[in-house]
Parts: C-alpha cells; structure tokens; sequence
C-alpha cells in the first residue's frame, strides 16, 4: 500500500515515508499553532495582552465564541490544495489536529451537534466535495459529537469572500443560508469551516440558527488570520 498509495503530507505534498507520520520532518517546524494571548471572542492570535482583537472590538458577531488551531499564513498553500486541488486525504490529519488542539474547549461549550458550513450544490458537484463537512466527520468521530448536514442548505452560489472587503462580505451572504427543517430541537451547535477571517460566513450561519430556535452558537475553525 506504501508504494502503491504512499501518504503524502499535508503541508508540502511531498511523501511521507512508511505512513508513520502525517508531516515530513521538514514541515513539522514550519506550521504555525494559534497561541495564547489570543481574542477572547474569535481566537485570533493577538501581539499583546487585550481582551479583543480590533475586529471584534468594533463588531457585534452573531456566535457566542470561537477557536482555530493553525495561523493561516503558515498552512495556506495546504489549506488551497485540500479546498480547490481535489486533495480530500488532509481532512483526516486537519480533522484530528482539530479534535486534538481544540477539543477540550468543544466539550466545554457542550454542543448537541456540529455543523460544516455548507457550499452551494453546484460548487460542490464540480469540486466533488465540502471540505468543512469532511473536517467536521473527522471531528465527530474523534469526539462522538453528532454531525448534521441535514438542518442548513446554502442558496445562493455567493462570491469567493477573499475577494471582498467586510462590508462587501456582509451583502454577499445574505439570505445565503436556509433552515431545512422546522423545529431545530438542538440547544448549542458549532459551527465547523476551514478558514476564518473576518466572520461574516460564520456570523451568516449563525443568525440563521439563532432565528430557528437554537440557543447558543459558537465556531471552530482550521485556520484562522491574525488579530
């Protein structure tokens, strides 16, 4: 199996040998975690010691909390290639790193399920797949928090958000999300996605669940830019 299909790592793309380790040696060194001191709403890493980045100092965000394991800058060209290079393989060593870095603040938050962010079915189709849904399995099964894919639909094939300053990302997103079910009988939910920047896909997601019913809303992420 190591020759037929060697593992490769997620960071360089180069083979791993023998499948004992997810990252070659040389890539270990070179991905960055989120670490303290970091925003006490959205988890950004921030350079001094403050209660908010300046973002979320500003800006009312519709989810109580949020945490992501990797700073964005260090994991970025991975983070494309498991997006957009068809590379859905990383979601098991990303899935983990997630469970294992941010686990003991997910169980604290006391989440009845997860929720990927879903993509339009038309991104999806020609992608193949939703990134932030093969995370949050891994998740799930890491933890034994359940997974619903079925309670949000994504209307509207919105633009790529990176592309778009905030108040432009705010505009994109409304009325993106649909509630598939009636009565939403889940309490505290997390949000799942790869990246978080601003928080206006999160906030969208998370103003739509409110609005159903469900009481408390908070996010873990993959990566996450800088405070």
């Amino acid at each position: 199996m190591d020759i037929l299909f060697p593992r490769r790592c997620p960071v360089c793309d180069r083979i791993v040998r023998f499948r004992k380790e997810y990252l070659c040696p040389d890539c270990r060194d070179t991905i960055k975690y989120v670490e303290d001191p970091t925003c006490m709403k959205c988890g950004k890493a921030l350079r001094e010691e403050t209660e908010y980045c300046r973002d979320c100092a500003g800006k009312r965000h519709w989810y109580r909390q949020g945490a992501a394991v990797f700073e964005y800058g260090s994991v970025a060209p991975a983070l494309y290639r498991f997006k957009y290079g068809g590379r859905q393989e990383y979601a098991d060593f990303f899935g983990k790193e997630m469970a294992a870095r941010l686990g003991r603040q997910m169980v604290s938050w006391k989440p009845d399920a997860l929720i990927p962010v879903p993509v339009h079915t038309s991104r999806k189709r020609r992608r193949g797949y939703n990134q932030a849904e093969l995370l949050a399995a891994v998740v799930s099964r890491e933890m034994g928090i359940p997974l619903r894919t079925d309670l949000v639909k994504r209307m509207r094939k919105t633009l790529p958000q990176k592309n778009l300053n905030s108040i432009q990302r705010q505009n994109n997103l409304k009325k993106a999300f649909k509630i598939q079910k009636n009565d939403v009988k889940l309490s505290t939910i997390i949000i799942i996605d790869d990246i978080y920047t601003t928080g206006s896909t999160v906030d969208a997601l998370a103003a739509v669940l409110l609005a159903s019913g469900v009481k408390e809303v908070y996010y873990a992420a993959l990566a996450i830019g800088s405070g």
